[in-house]
């Protein structure tokens, strides 16, 4: 009698193969995404992500542990902000092809936390600074909201202009002073 368990295992795609999420992740940081505020102190954290987005996951999870001894708003828009900024990364930058990755790094201050996404670059042949795209926070638009978003949430964002080597970053302040995020609801 054939067995009906073989039937319910996944047959891979050839050429692709599933690996754990927590594969990607180094022993020695593994604290960086339990979402746990036990190590509320730190200075900066610093993490080279592979350039897909299967491991926005992780992106997720770095940026919300970093955020963790605040509140329930700020660590949301922490992440959502940050978040952006990595798809960017690996949608805008040679970071999303393959081999490719990008850096977050959060450096945290009494006041507030600031978050560098630093990117391979690469798709633009000129120095330029970037803007958000006109009407891009318009939720009938198709693509452009991320950076209309971080202009909007982020208490301070901007980036350095090399179409090389991208750095982008944000600052948002623990009491989201210069954000208009609706802290009212």
């Amino acid at each position: 009698m054939p067995s009906t368990a073989s039937a319910l295992v996944p047959v891979p795609v050839p050429g692709e193969a599933t690996v754990p999420l927590a594969a990607f992740i180094r022993p020695l940081q593994r604290h960086y995404f339990s979402g746990a505020p036990e190590r509320p102190n730190y200075r900066a954290r610093s993490y080279d992500f592979a350039g897909t987005p299967a491991v926005l996951p992780l992106v997720r999870a770095f940026l919300d542990t970093c955020a963790a001894t605040e509140s329930d708003d700020y660590r949301y828009l922490f992440t959502l902000l940050g978040s952006e900024l990595a798809n960017n990364a690996i949608r805008h930058s040679l970071s999303g092809y393959p081999g490719g990755s990008y850096t977050l790094r959060v450096h945290r201050s009494k006041e507030g936390l600031r978050l560098g996404c630093h990117d391979r670059g690469g798709l633009r042949t000129r120095n330029a600074r970037l803007a958000p795209a006109p009407g891009g926070l318009n939720l009938a638009a198709e693509s452009g909201r991320g950076l209309a978003m971080v202009d909007a949430f982020a208490t301070g964002w901007g980036d350095n202009g090399n179409a090389e080597y991208r750095t982008v970053w944000l600052y948002l302040a623990y009491d989201l002073a210069g954000s208009s995020w609706n802290t009212d609801n």
